[in-house]
Formats: C-alpha cells, structure tokens, sequence
C-alpha cells in the first residue's frame, strides 16, 4: 500500500502535450519520437501506448503512434515495427568496477573440470607480465561436483604472478602460494571472527579463504591505476547499455564513489549510479551528506551496505539448523547483531538508507529483528529498509517484510543458477522457500530485481525469463524449480523499473515513462507478453535511451 500511494502521489505530470518546461521556465521541443510500439509504462493509470515523445532529457508525452508523430516536427522519429517499449531497466544491486574488470579478466564460470579450472588460469597467466595480479575468475567448484580448489592445483601454472581468484559468489576465493607468501598468510595464521582459512590436514592453509578471512589477502593486493579503474568503469557502463540497463545500485566502497565521481566530474557517466558505501562508515556518510548533499540525476549517495552473512555455495549463510550436506554446520553472521544493530540505529538516527545482505533464514529473521526493533525505537518515518537476496526465508517471516515495509531486493537469475544445486545442502523443504518471488508477492511485499554482477550476468531479459519460468541452467526443470513461485513478465518488468526506482526514493524522477519524468527507456525487439516465456532470454535489447540520447543501438 505504501508503495502504491507514492506512485499515485509522484503522478503530476499530464500524459498529453508536446512541450517540457525547463528550469527556467523555457519550453523544450521534442527531440526525439518513437511511434508503432508496444509501449509498457509502468504507470497504473495508463499501462499501454502506442508511443512516446521525449523533449531534451525528459518524457514529453505518451499516447498513440498518430498523436506523437504530429508532435514530432524535425525530431528523430524512431519506427519500433511493433517492437516493446519500456522504461529502462534498474538493476538493483550490482558491484559495478568489479564487473568492468571481470570483463577482462581470466574467464572461469563455466570450467567444469578441476583440469579445465588450472588450463585456464595458466594459460591467462602467460599473457600478463610477470608480478602482476591474477583476479576475477568466478568459479564454480558446483560444476564439477563440489570439491574445493587448493593452491596445489594452481602453484606449478602461475610460479611467477600472485593469484587471487573468487567463487562466483563473492564469498569465498583461492590463492596460491605466491598470493599467501605476499600477504603472509601460513600455517600459523590466527582463524578470522565471520570468516574461515580452509587447512589441510596438516593445518597448513589450501589457499581457500571464505568471508571475513578473505581481506588476509585483501590487504595485500596492489591498487589498481587509474587508467585502469577508469577503463573498468567506461567498460561496465558500455556493456550494461547493451543490454538495457539505465540506472544501477551499486553496492560497493568509498574508493568506488571516488572512480564514479572523477567519471562525472569529467563528464564520463553513461550509466546513472546509486552508490551505496560500507555500514560501518555510517558517521562518514552522515557527514557527507549534511556537507554536500545527495547528489544528482546522474550519481547519487545516502545508501549504506552491511552483511548478516555469508552464501549457500560456500555453505556460510546463516541458517537455523545445518547443511544437509554439511552435518554440524549451520553457517555464521558475518558480523555479530549486536554490532549489526548498533550501526543500522545509527544510520537510521542520520535518515540514511540501510541496505544490508541476508541469504540464510536465520541471517534474514534476525535482521528483521532489528529492523523492527530500530522502528519501535525510533518512530515512524519512510525508511524503505531493503534486504539484499533474502534468498531462504522462513515460511513466518514471509509477511513480516510487508508488516514492516521493507523491500526484498531479490536477484531472479540465482534461482535458475542455484536451482542446480540447492537441493543437495537445503533439502527439499527448505528449497521450496528459496527465491520465493511468488510467495513474496503474494504478500504484498515491494519487490526490486537485480543481477549481483559480478556473480550473476547484469542482463535483465535473463533475469525476466528466469521469474517468469524457474528453469534451471542445466535444463533440468523444464517446467520450471518450484514452478509455484513463477511470477507473470509485468510483475517482473515492474520490478525491475517502478520498484527499482523506489527502492531508491527516486519513483518521482524514474522508473515508468510519464511525461515529466527522466527519458530513460529500453526498446526491445519483441513484446515480452506476448511470446512464449522460454524465448525471452533471446530476445535482443535494439536500443537504450539515457537522458533523451541514445547511447546503445543495435545496427
């Protein structure tokens, strides 16, 4: 309901007329046309068009193909040939740096032997200069039955360059010697509070380290240069155009804000950023804040990121009761809840904006917790509390992020990655609960989608269609894993524009295409309604406007 009055409220633009005032009160002239499409608005009161008008970096009208081609005048008119409109896809949680430089980094995702894994790195080994890092990789140690890689698979391909390779998710990585040695790391290295060094049975470390541990080697990585960040960053924003997305939550550090920032101040920005910075930092951000503001249409602050927890794969998401596959182990928080409570009541006491990881249903009713503890504490105000995955959640706490108005901030192409595997350290039932879109749903609860890149590809025609059918990548569940908790495209569409933008306080500005608000909208070949579920994910994105320029289109 709180999210419907806010849209019905941001809704004060009329949808006819065929100028735009400015800041100074001038009339803007249509720039740009785009007639003969299916056009998805993403608002209520009128959710089909057939066209849309766009004066400078704003929506000028949305109406039917003859209205908006007599409005046109010289602008570009752009024939959709009956392809689907929408507004620009929002992806809601991405580590966006990270992603430019996996793009160009040892490609490991998809190695499905522990020989195909070392060929790999040794033959990217070979192509950098000797002493540099070797980074990225995301593999997948699920692909070839589970076994954990160690350093002695890897130490006799890469004797020259330190290696410092992550599973796909983020939450665990390898290194070989030469990383350990450079961050020494050894036998005699203490166990890390929210994390694991994995030994052999000798006690000496295998190279894997999981959570918390992983900063060991963290701390010894060598920064890169700028040129480099920025390159990643002009990277990320050139692939995500290409695939419609306009706006991005970064979850991200304080060094990532400054890389987005030289970029804007420079004028680089192609993508529009939402930059969420480390829990802990909260006083920092605070102050930042009340010094310079929020930011801009183009880079915005306010958003704090923490952990409850670990992952599935890594078998360190906090869970009530253990692992199938892991008898004694139910997992840990990252960060203690009292810490966890300091901080979010904090940050909440500074009116900023708590996002914060919870994968396993005891990490997930514990931060509800506090989140309802907080509110008691601190009276009622338009918090938009956000969880991030909220991946296994039990069956009580399911109304409870509805009761409380938080946002589940959810990641559809995990579920068909996942689904591959989960039921061997969940089991069933508890599986049943995994991405429980549907059940959320059903629940009136505020739905924002994303892709986790790095870990996940950030292409949303992938993430609808693995909503929308819950097919597995191996193919195994034609009919969908759990098909009980298949959604329908507009729910999926609409999580990821209208919700997006309201999981950013940014509904009055984004997210549906209504005159007034910002031209960012995504021209897609086919109509996602309309077509069979299980060929979306081959339907190309033809073009992507930002601010009324184009800045991906397909020849």
């Amino acid at each position: 309901m709180r999210q419907r009055a806010s849209l019905f409220l941001s809704g004060i633009f009329a949808l006819v007329g065929c100028t735009v005032s400015g800041s100074g009160g001038d009339a803007t002239p249509v720039t740009m046309a785009i007639v003969n499409a299916r056009v998805w608005t993403g608002d209520a009161k009128r959710p089909w068009a057939d066209g849309v008008a766009i004066a400078g970096d704003r929506i000028a009208a949305v109406g039917s193909s003859a209205e908006i081609r007599k409005m046109a005048g010289s602008a570009r008119v752009i024939d959709a040939k009956g392809g689907m409109v929408t507004p620009g896809f929002i992806d809601s949680h991405v580590h966006f740096v990270d992603g430019g430089f996996r793009l160009s980094s040892v490609q490991l995702k998809d190695a499905s032997t522990p020989a195909e894994f070392v060929a790999r790195i040794g033959a990217f080994a070979r192509t950098v200069p000797k002493g540099s890092w070797i980074q990225g990789g995301d593999w997948d140690n699920e692909r070839w039955g589970g076994e954990l890689p160690s350093r002695a698979w890897i130490d006799s391909v890469t004797p020259d360059n330190p290696v410092w390779i992550n599973r796909y998710d983020g939450h665990m990585a390898l290194a070989n010697s030469v990383a350990l040695r450079a961050a020494g790391v050894s036998a005699q290295t203490l166990d890390v509070a929210g994390g694991t060094v994995v030994r052999d049975e000798a006690g000496s470390p295998t190279g894997v380290l999981k959570d918390n541990a992983m900063a060991l080697v963290d701390g010894a990585v060598a920064t890169p240069p700028t040129e480099l960040e920025d390159r990643a960053l002009d990277t990320a924003m050139t692939y995500v155009t290409a695939q419609g997305v306009t706006t991005v939550h970064n979850m991200g550090s304080w060094h990532d804000l400054e890389i987005f920032r030289r970029a804007h101040a420079a004028g680089r920005l192609r993508t529009r950023i939402y930059a969420a910075v480390p829990l802990s930092s909260w006083e920092q951000l605070r102050d930042t804040v009340r010094a310079s503001g929020q930011g801009d249409a183009w880079l915005r602050i306010g958003a704090l990121k923490g952990f409850m927890d670990g992952s599935l794969g890594s078998r360190t998401a906090a869970m009530y009761r253990p692992f199938d596959d892991a008898p004694g182990n139910s997992g840990f928080f990252v960060n203690s809840p009292d810490t966890m409570a300091k901080w979010i009541a904090g940050a909440d006491s500074a009116g900023l904006h708590v996002v914060v990881h919870a994968i396993g249903d005891r990490a997930i009713g514990t931060l509800l917790d506090i989140y309802e503890r907080v509110e008691k504490a601190q009276g009622a105000r338009d918090r938009r509390f956000r969880i991030e995955h909220v991946q296994h959640i039990a069956a009580a706490d399911i109304p409870r992020l509805t009761s409380l108005g938080v946002i589940g901030s959810v990641q559809p192409y995990h579920a068909i990655d996942d689904g591959r595997f989960a039921d061997k350290p969940l089991g069933r039932d508890r599986a049943s609960r995994t991405y429980a879109f549907k059940s959320l749903l059903d629940a009136n609860t505020t739905l924002a989608f994303g892709s986790d890149w790095f870990v996940a590809p950030p292409t949303p025609l992938e993430g609808i269609y693995a909503a929308v059918t819950r097919r597995t990548l191996d193919d195994r569940n034609p009919g969908g894993w759990f098909p009980e908790q298949k959604i329908t495209v507009a729910e999926a569409l609409r999580a990821y524009t209208v919700n997006g933008a309201y999981a950013s306080f940014e509904e009055s500005e984004k997210g549906s295409l209504e005159v007034g608000k910002l031209a960012d909208l995504v021209l897609i070949e086919r109509d996602l309604t309309t077509i069979p579920p299980e060929e979306i994910r081959d339907v190309r994105v033809m073009l992507t406007v930002i601010g009324g320029q184009v800045v991906f289109e397909r020849p």
